[in-house]
C-alpha cells in the first residue's frame, strides 16, 4: 500500500490485524440486506459490516444504497468474525471490518454482465466491455502471472547471462515470403512501410553490429485471420546470440523456462526430449506432437504386404506408399458409431484419406471388413504391433506416407477429445510436456505450385552442415538448422542458426526461392562486412502463458485482444477515416457499391 491513501489491500487482513483501524479502497462485489457488503480490489475480498446504530445512520444509508461495482473508500476497525461465521474459502475469512466512515468515490451504472468468473457471457460482450472483464479474478491472475514470468525472464537473460534489451523499429519494409504484413502508408506517393512479422532482420543486424547477445519483448504483426491461438498483433520473447550452435540455444531456453516458471505450476525437468521432424510426422502425424498420451501411429506395412487387399497393394506399389494405424484405447466402450463415422468423415474431407476400422472383440478376435483378408498369423501380428486390448478400436489408413500420417495424426487428437468428453482421462491438464523438434526440411513445395519451393521456416535459416553441398544440387533434400519448441501439442517457440554468408544468402533467395534479393540488399550487404555466425529463437509469449494457465484462447492472457475477426470491439477499430485525412498519403478508397449505398443512408 505504499504511495497510496489506503492502509491495506482488501486481500491482506488477517486475525493478526484485529483491533487495527484501517482504510480500504475497492469495488462493491456483493451487498446483503443492508447488513454487510464485500469490498474487492486487485488482491482479494474483505467483508465490511454496515453499522446499524443511529450515530452512523448516514454511513448505513450510503453503504446500503451503493450499487454493485461502485468504488468506495471505507474506514473502520478490524474485528474477528462471530463464532461459526468464519469463511475458510476466503483468505480474509476470519475477520471483518466494522465500517465507521465511508465515501462513494464513483457510482456504477447497470452492468452488462456480472463480474464473476462463473457467470457465462459471450466473448463478444467481454471484448466490448473489456475494462469490466479485466476486473475478473481469472484475468487479473493471468495478467499478473504473465508480468511475473516476463520479469524473471529479463532477470535471467540480462542479469545472469549478459543479454542486451534492444527495442527495434515498428515501421519497416516488406519482407519476402512468410505471412502477410500490414501496410502503413507514408507521405511519399506510392510508398508504404510494413509492420514487421518479427524483428528477424534487426536482430541479425545487431549481431553484425557486435552486440553479441540480444533480447526483446517484441510486439509483432501478421495480417491474417485470428484463431484461438493467434492474433493479428502478438508478443514474442525474441532472442539472438553470436558464436552459438543449436545445442547452445536449446540449453539457454531450457534454463530460461526453468528459471522463470511459475512456482504454483510445479517444476519442469530439463533437458527437454528431442525428436526429428521425420520421427514426429511418422509417429504423431504432425510437427508439434502432444506427448502427454500414447496412441502413436504404427507402421504395419510389412505385416500387410503379403495380403491380397487391393487398396493395400495399390498403396505399397508407390515409392512413398505406407499402411499405418492408431489404436484407440477402450474405443468400443467410449465411442459411439456416430463418433467413428465422424472420425472417418473428417479424414475424408480434410485429407482425402479413406479409413478402415478394426475392433478387438472380448474373445480376442478382430471384427472388420478386412478380417476375411487376414490370416491368423497376420491378425496376431497386428494385435501385437498395435498392443491391442479388449474393446480397443484401430483406425487404419493406406496411401502416400505424409498424407496417411497427417490424417492419422489429426484423428489421434480428435479421438482423444472424444474419449475425454466421454469420461476417459487421457491428458493430464496439470502436466507440461516440452519437446524439441529438429532437422526440419529447409524447403517445402509451395501449396499453390508444387514445382516451386518456399522456406519451411524463413529464408535466413542455415542448411544442416551435413547437407550443405546438397543446397546447390538438390535443395529439396536439404535439412535445416531450424528447431521448434513444442508444449502439449502447441508450438511455443521456433528458431534457427542463420545464414551468415552473403553469397549463400543471395543464392537461397535468387536461385532456390526465386525472390528478388534487392528487397534484402541491406541485410545481404551487412553479411559482407564480417558477420559472425549467429542464431536465435522466438518464444510466443501469448501462447506460452495461455498453456500455463490452461486458458481456452490466447485472448484470455492479453489485456486488450482483438476479436476472432481481428477487430477491436471496444473501440470499434478499424474505423473509417475521411478523404481529407487520406489526402496526405495519396490514397483514395474505392468503395464496393453496397457499402457506398450504406454510407449514404
Amino acid at each position: 500500500s505504499s504511495f497510496v491513501a489506503r492502509t491495506n489491500t482488501c486481500g491482506e487482513l488477517r486475525s493478526a490485524h484485529v483491533g487495527q483501524k484501517v482504510t480500504l479502497y475497492g469495488w462493491v462485489q456483493y451487498q446483503r440486506q443492508g447488513l454487510f457488503l464485500v469490498l474487492r480490489d486487485f488482491q482479494g475480498l474483505t467483508q465490511v459490516v454496515i453499522p446499524q446504530d443511529e450515530a452512523h445512520s448516514h454511513v448505513k444509508e450510503l453503504l446500503s444504497s451503493a450499487p454493485l461495482e461502485a468504488v468506495l473508500r471505507v474506514t473502520g476497525t478490524v474485528s474477528p468474525r462471530p463464532l461459526g461465521q468464519q469463511n475458510p474459502k476466503m483468505p480474509t475469512g476470519d475477520i471483518e471490518v466494522k465500517a465507521e466512515t465511508a465515501e462513494i468515490l464513483n457510482s456504477c451504472k447497470k452492468l452488462p454482465f456480472e463480474i464473476k468468473d462463473f457467470i457465462k457471457k459471450s466473448e463478444a460482450l467481454r471484448m466490448q466491455y473489456r475494462y469490466l472483464d479485466l476486473r475478473s479474478a481469472r484475468l487479473q491472475s493471468n495478467l499478473r502471472l504473465r508480468s511475473g514470468l516476463v520479469m524473471r525472464m529479463r532477470q535471467y537473460l540480462c542479469n545472469l547471462h549478459g543479454f542486451v534489451d534492444v527495442e527495434t523499429p515498428t515501421l519497416f519494409k516488406r519482407t519476402p515470403g512468410g505471412a502477410k504484413e500490414f501496410l502503413v502508408p507514408s507521405r511519399e506517393a506510392g510508398k508504404f512501410y510494413s509492420l514487421p512479422q518479427s524483428p528477424q532482420q534487426f536482430k541479425q543486424l545487431l549481431m553484425v553490429g557486435g552486440l553479441d547477445r540480444y533480447f526483446q519483448v517484441a510486439r509483432c504483426y501478421r495480417d491474417e485471420g485470428s484463431r484461438p491461438d493467434r492474433q493479428p498483433e502478438f508478443t514474442q520473447i525474441d532472442i539472438e546470440m553470436s558464436f552459438v550452435d543449436q545445442a547452445g540455444i536449446q540449453r539457454l531456453i531450457e534454463g530460461l523456462l526453468q528459471y522463470s516458471w511459475p512456482e504454483e505450476r510445479g517444476s519442469i525437468m530439463t533437458p527437454f526430449p528431442s525428436m526429428t521432424y521425420e520421427e514426429a510426422l511418422a509417429e504423431y502425424g504432425t510437427d508439434k506432437p502432444d506427448t502427454r498420451f500414447g496412441m502413436k501411429i504404427v507402421d504395419i506395412s510389412d505385416i500387410l504386404r503379403g495380403s491380397n487387399m487391393h487398396f493395400v497393394q495399390n498403396a505399397l506399389s508407390h515409392p512413398h506408399g505406407s499402411v499405418r494405424a492408431i489404436c484407440i484405447p477402450q474405443g468400443v466402450r467410449y465411442l459411439t458409431n456416430k463418433d467413428l463415422e465422424s472420425l472417418k468423415e473428417s479424414a475424408k474431407s480434410q485429407f482425402n484419406q479413406e479409413i478402415m476400422e478394426i475392433i478387438h472383440r472380448p474373445d480376442g478376435s478382430l471384427k472388420s471388413l478386412l478380417s476375411k483378408f487376414l490370416g491368423e498369423k497376420q491378425q496376431s501380428e497386428l494385435i501385437q504391433a498395435l498392443n491391442m486390448q479388449q474393446d480397443d478400436v484401430v483406425l487404419l489408413a493406406a496411401g502416400e506416407h505424409k498424407q496417411v500420417c497427417s490424417a492419422l495424426g489429426a484423428l489421434r487428437l480428435l479421438s482423444a477429445d472424444l474419449l475425454e468428453a466421454a469420461g476417459l482421462a487421457l491428458r493430464d491438464p496439470t502436466a507440461f510436456h516440452f519437446l524439441w523438434v529438429v532437422d526440419f526440411p529447409l524447403f517445402l513445395p509451395k501449396a499453390e505450385n508444387p514445382t516451386q519451393l518456399e522456406s519451411a521456416h524463413h529464408p535466413f535459416t542455415a542448411p544442416h552442415p551435413a547437407d550443405a553441398s546438397l543446397l546447390y544440387s538438390d535443395p529439396t533434400k536439404v535439412r535445416s538448422q531450424h528447431y521448434d519448441l513444442v508444449l502439449n501439442g502447441s508450438e511455443v517457440g521456433g528458431g534457427s542458426i542463420r545464414i551468415h554468408s552473403a553469397e549463400q544468402q543471395r543464392f537461397v533467395l535468387e536461385k532456390v526461392l526465386k525472390e528478388d534479393s534487392e528487397v534484402l540488399s541491406h541485410l545481404i550487404e551487412a553479411l559482407e562486412f564480417g558477420a559472425p555466425p549467429h542464431g536465435g529463437i522466438a518464444l510466443g509469449l501469448d501462447r506460452l502463458i495461455s498453456l500455463i494457465v490452461n486458458a481456452p484462447s490466447i485472448r484470455d492472457v492479453i489485456a486488450f485482444p482483438k476479436s476472432f475477426r481481428g477487430r477491436d470491439l471496444m473501440a470499434n477499430a478499424p474505423d473509417y477515416v475521411t478523404p481529407e485525412e487520406l489526402e496526405p498519403y495519396h490514397i483514395q478508397v474505392s468503395w464496393p457499391l453496397e457499402e457506398k449505398e450504406a454510407k449514404k443512408n
